[in-house]
């Protein structure tokens, strides 16, 4: 079993920031990357940001030059500085994992449980 577990939303006015965390844990054989979706009330959820176990990073349009995504592997964790939030990024928060939890087994997405970000205006 693996499992993700966020932290760091919350409520910020807009033009402010956020850092948002995300720790995988279990049977973790290799990760091959980690990153974020988001979804708005109403609204699919839609990605974010993810960076791959070689440090390459891939941002969504919505976002690039406000959030930074950074990440641990020996750690197996995640990060996302987000700043200048606006109305528009108030959603929870969704961290995912594609990893192979043994040598035999498939590559696989794990999903954390979310984490609320409201952005006031």
């Amino acid at each position: 079993q693996v499992q993700l577990v966020e932290s760091g939303g919350g409520l910020v006015q807009a033009g402010g920031s956020l850092r948002l965390s995300c720790a995988a844990s279990g049977s973790i054989f290799r990760l091959n990357a980690m990153g974020w979706y988001r979804q708005a009330p109403g609204k699919q959820r839609e990605f974010v940001a993810r960076i791959s176990n070689g440090g390459g990073t891939t941002y969504a349009d919505s976002v690039k030059g406000r959030f930074t995504i950074s990440g641990d592997n020996a750690k197996n964790t995640v990060n996302l500085q987000m700043n200048t939030l606006t109305p528009e990024d108030t959603a929870v928060y969704y961290c995912y994992a594609d990893l192979w939890s043994g040598g035999a087994s498939p590559l696989s997405t794990y999903w954390g449980r979310g984490t609320q970000v409201t952005v006031s205006s």
